[in-house]
């Protein structure tokens, strides 16, 4: 019997690549999601991605310069 436990996700870091964006958790995983999903980070420059801020202790991520927030729950 597989037993889920109830924890929240945090991440560590964040990168990207040509067209999606990757998410290194605390724990060891890794999430990666299609850039279509998010059109500010599509659209955005390279240096606009890298800068990037943990939220809430790592349950989401911010882009000041873009104005998009999103949180790790929301990317599984």
């Amino acid at each position: 019997m597989n037993i889920l436990h109830n924890r929240t996700a945090h991440a560590a870091h964040v990168y990207f690549d040509a067209e999606r964006l990757h998410v290194h958790l605390a724990d060891g995983r890794e999430i990666s999601v299609p850039l279509d999903w998010f059109p500010r980070l599509r659209h955005a420059t390279d240096e606009q991605r890298q800068q990037w801020e943990l939220i809430g202790q790592g349950v989401g991520l911010h882009w000041e310069a873009i104005d998009e927030d999103i949180s790790v729950a929301g990317l599984f």
